[in-house]
């Protein structure tokens, strides 16, 4: 029996990636949607020949729907998610949870006590190079882990296709480095594979929008290793980048090319050359494994581990860009 789902919202700009993705799905239908913008989502509604709904109560309220996608702004997840988990609809949703850990706590707390099913849009998690990178630092290849830097960045405030919505304060809360930096702040803190003890962060404003367009935060653990995570809305043939470096050895991946490279001692060749490590498929999508979690009524506990993970790093980071210091965090 298909999974009936609402999509709440086409605010996000990957909004109807997910409805394409629920559409392909064999188990799954978008069966209604809901948009704080009524006119863009009436729209999206006649496009997709389902109920549109002013209220999102009487979407939820909808005979037979079983899950909605949160594609909503920011400050607006608070809000849906918990009137969603108290109606018993399982949660799909666009990075972050929510912008602060008070928020997420909230809705993690409705989540638990309603028991339906979370799954948060993480997808580089997913993807083959993250998974060869994992397996590398499993065998130990790099030793001890002493520095993990990610980037990745667009020049969408420049060239003009990033919506005028994605630099609200209020809706995002936050720019680049909630928008963009979230995957870069996952990755880090993943491959750092370590509690982060602080959190420092600069942010820029090239384009004097009301959000920061360049940013990095810097991670620091216990250990004396160092993270450090780069985003902007500015910059053109910016390739995605990922280094991680430990006593042992060093993995470089998109520097420009798509190709993950290791220099190791603990190598055959003892370290003399760089050596391309072959990148295996993706695993399956966010989404897939939400239906799969909802069918089998398992738990995305990793996936959100690493989301809630995800928001207190970004609280912090906005804190310390705005306060002007280093936040220290308590594990």
């Amino acid at each position: 029996m298909s999974i009936k789902i609402g999509k709440a919202s086409f605010w996000h700009v990957h909004a109807w990636d997910y409805t394409k993705q629920a559409q392909q799905h064999q188990d799954t239908i978008i069966a209604a949607v809901w948009d704080e913008d009524v006119e863009r989502g009436r729209k999206a509604a006649e496009q997709l020949n389902v109920p549109f709904f002013e209220e999102f109560a009487d979407m939820l309220a909808m005979e037979g729907l079983d899950a909605i996608i949160v594609d909503a702004p920011t400050n607006l997840h608070k809000q849906l998610m918990i009137e969603a988990a108290r109606a018993g609809k399982h949660i799909f949703t666009e990075k972050v949870i929510a912008p602060t850990m008070q928020e997420v706590n909230d809705i993690i707390t409705e989540i638990d006590k309603s028991g339906v099913k979370l799954t948060v849009s993480l997808p580089r998690l997913n993807d083959g190079y993250t998974n060869a990178i994992q397996q590398v630092l499993r065998e130990g290849q790099l030793g001890r882990i002493t520095y993990v830097r990610v980037r990745l960045s667009h020049n969408g405030a420049l060239a003009g296709w990033l919506p005028q919505r994605f630099f609200n304060l209020e809706q995002c809360g936050g720019g680049a480095l909630i928008d963009l930096g979230c995957h870069p702040m996952y990755l880090t803190r993943l491959f750092l594979d370590q509690p982060v003890t602080g959190v420092s962060a600069n942010f820029g404003y090239i384009t004097a929008k009301e959000v920061e367009d360049n940013a990095v935060a810097t991670l620091y653990a216990a250990s004396g290793a160092i993270g450090v995570v780069e985003a902007g809305f500015v910059n053109s043939h910016s390739p995605f980048t990922i280094e991680v470096h430990g006593t042992e050895g060093t993995l470089l991946f998109g520097t420009p090319e798509e190709k993950l490279l290791l220099r190791s001692n603990k190598a055959s060749d003892d370290g003399e050359g760089w050596l391309e490590i072959p990148l295996p498929e993706n695993r399956e999508s966010a989404f897939e494994q939400w239906v799969n979690h909802i069918q089998n009524n398992t738990l995305a506990t990793e996936n959100i581990e690493i989301a809630v993970e995800l928001t207190r790093l970004m609280e912090a980071a906005n804190r310390s860009a705005s306060e002007g210091c280093k936040i220290s965090i308590q594990n």
